[in-house]
């Protein structure tokens, strides 16, 4: 409902899994995805162009291949959250070297953010994620109403 404050999305068995790597971490994100291939055969696949390409290639699983990060890859991977076509994000990121699109990360990190989309930034929460009693059912995801928050200061503009 519109009033609600929450609305309610269910990620559901099979998930839709975006991974992205800096150019630093994409050796660590291959070996990852390989040690886990038999977990993420069974999901649906998606990365930012050089990573996606990279794991497809290196692990025989099928992944969807968007632009590269600077390119805006970063920015598709984030439609695809709002159009509620990605699931979770793995993004092995590497905090010890400045990235010219680190605009477009913080993007992706605040609509994963605004759209309670789980997203692991390293391999133990990357782990932790896969391992999860919810990674082989469903999951109800709750999202604050913007709507109502939107009313609610409009309401308070008007009383003052």
């Amino acid at each position: 409902m519109i009033e609600d404050k929450y609305i309610h999305f269910t990620i559901g068995k099979q998930k839709h899994i975006a991974l992205i790597a800096h150019d630093n971490k994409k050796s660590e994100l291959v070996e990852w995805v390989t040690e886990n291939q038999e977990i993420l055969k069974c999901h649906f696949l998606c990365g930012t162009g050089t990573t996606a390409r990279l794991l497809a290639d290196k692990t025989n699983l099928p992944v969807t291949a968007y632009n590269s990060g600077p390119l805006g890859g970063d920015q598709q991977i984030g439609a695809r959250i709002v159009e509620g076509r990605v699931d979770f994000v793995i993004f092995f990121w590497d905090p010890l070297e400045a990235q010219p699109h680190d605009p477009d990360v913080k993007a992706l990190l605040r609509i994963a953010a605004v759209y309670d989309v789980p997203i692991a930034n390293n391999r133990a929460t990357a782990d932790f994620l896969l391992t999860s009693k919810y990674m082989d059912s469903e999951y109800d995801r709750r999202v604050l109403n913007y709507n109502t928050v939107i009313q609610k200061r409009l309401k308070q503009f008007d009383e003052e």
